[in-house]
């Protein structure tokens, strides 16, 4: 495994995190969901993702009990705040209310004593960024977090949050997490040129577009009957990748990856790890085999010609605004 610093924090994280959304605590058993933290973290993998909102702590609970057996200090340990965890007015958002109550419930589902990056898991335009910030930099002083960051922060609501920080003397936000892959790249517009003036990395989700970037989905064909897009529960955003023409394009650059001797996956995810200012891509899986197979894509090189026909291939359907 390869290993990068997180922004201009001395924090270093995989170049492939495991991610929890749409899998553990919801379409994946507990003891699978356990079999695929313990082979990330067998082959190396140290950064691991979840959130509150998935599956409302569910997800939270398999992967600290999964995580629970190893060295605290040996991995990084993410999760979020923001999403409705109730139905009271105050069971969501960033306020200072909400952000302190659902931290100390996340330590409880995680089972630990601390969380490495506490990120807000989107902008909360009712609480003023002052508020958020303050409170973070607290749980931060308190050591029930060591770093922040945010997740699908416009390049304006980054500017203004590290102007706030730095007028305040807070402790600065490290990381974003926003969606990022082939398809979809409108960070590459604003967010990452002011992440990096900022000081932050981006930690990218749905880097396989929701599994379209594996090959299992083909156009003309139907959806496989065990993948995500045949589960309600969990095809939200993948439904807006399965258009015919999205789909063969996959299949072109699936043929192109083939002649590195590359899968789509892994040629993929070396697309995403080449991209300035990324950090790690988090993938997400059902199976410990995949895991092992999309690791190896951080060895993986891609000439500068391979990159001018991956280009030519994606010029129709390559989106700088979110498909969403």
């Amino acid at each position: 495994m390869k290993y990068r610093k997180l922004g201009k924090s001395g924090l270093k994280v995989s170049e492939i995190g495991l991610g929890s959304w749409l899998t553990y605590g919801t379409a994946t058993e507990a003891e699978t969901a356990q079999a695929c933290i313990h082979k990330a973290y067998d082959i190396g993998i140290n950064f691991f993702d979840t959130a509150n909102a998935y599956n409302n702590g569910e997800a939270e609970k398999v992967m600290g009990h999964a995580l629970k057996e190893y060295n605290r200090s040996s991995y990084v340990l993410a999760t979020k705040v923001f999403f409705p965890m109730g139905s009271g007015p105050n069971d969501r958002g960033l306020s200072r209310k909400h952000i302190v109550e659902q931290c100390e419930a996340s330590l409880k589902r995680l089972g630990t004593d601390y969380i490495d990056l506490y990120q807000c898991h989107r902008f909360d335009s009712d609480t003023p960024v002052e508020e958020t910030l303050r409170a973070l930099d607290d749980l931060t002083a308190q050591g029930k977090v060591l770093y922040t960051g945010i997740s699908e922060w416009t390049a304006a609501q980054i500017t203004d949050a590290a102007a706030t920080s730095k007028r305040l003397g807070l402790r600065p936000l490290i990381s974003n997490q926003p969606i990022y892959n082939m398809f979809e790249r409108y960070i590459e517009q604003d967010v990452i040129r002011t992440s990096e003036q900022e000081g932050m990395g981006q930690v990218v989700f749905s880097p396989l577009a929701q599994g379209v970037l594996t090959g299992k989905y083909k156009p003309g064909q139907a959806v496989p009957s065990d993948s995500r897009a045949a589960n309600d529960k969990t095809n939200g955003i993948l439904n807006s990748y399965l258009r015919e023409d999205v789909l063969q394009v996959a299949g072109k650059l699936e043929a192109l990856a083939a002649t590195i001797g590359a899968t789509l996956s892994q040629f993929s995810l070396a697309w995403v790890l080449r991209q300035p200012n990324v950090s790690s891509a988090i993938i997400g899986s059902s199976r410990p085999a995949q895991i092992e197979e999309n690791v190896k894509a951080i060895d993986i090189a891609l000439p500068d010609e391979l990159l001018a026909q991956t280009d030519a291939i994606l010029a129709g359907v390559s989106t700088f605004s979110p498909m969403r």
